[in-house]
């Protein structure tokens, strides 16, 4: 499917620059990190913490940290942590987390003329096309083909 590696490019982050050390501090970035038995993304999860807690770092093994958090201790990815604590009611995009806090109105909505206009005097009017063709494929590539991508071009925390 040639779809697959264009949405699994868009799906895959690379590694963050690392500024974490023994010691200090990290705060997750997803609803549900795994603390892992090793540092390995293939290793079995000792305990999880949720959304915005802070975990403490014991120790830096390349992009990953040893770190304590709650009642556990493991190993996480460093892609899933972040220096600063994320806001707890507003995701990366600045729109409400929770479902309840933003109405289907503003979810639903098409881009505005103004958004539309703009596109089109910056030579981005295929936004629209990229857009549809996203949402028409969406949900075709599986958790299990975007680990699969991932390990096979050593990306994340395949590294």
């Amino acid at each position: 499917m040639k779809a697959l590696p264009l949405l699994l490019g868009l799906a895959v982050l690379a590694a963050p620059a690392l500024a974490y050390a023994p010691g200090g501090a990290a705060y997750t970035k997803r609803v549900d990190t795994a603390l892992l038995a090793n540092p390995s993304p293939l290793a079995q999860a000792v305990g999880h913490v949720g959304f915005a807690q802070m975990l403490a770092v014991d120790e830096v093994k390349g992009v990953w940290l040893r770190v304590r958090g709650g009642q556990a201790t493991g190993w996480v990815f460093a892609g899933n942590v972040a220096e600063q604590k994320p806001s707890e009611n507003k995701g990366a995009d600045g729109l409400p987390i929770e479902a309840a806090d933003t109405s289907a109105t503003a979810a639903a909505r098409p881009l505005a003329p103004a958004a539309n206009d703009f596109a089109q005097r910056k030579n981005l009017g295929q936004a629209r096309v990229d857009l549809d063709w996203l949402v028409q494929f969406d949900g075709a590539i599986t958790p299990a083909d975007i680990r699969s991508y991932m390990q096979a071009h050593k990306k994340g925390e395949f590294q």
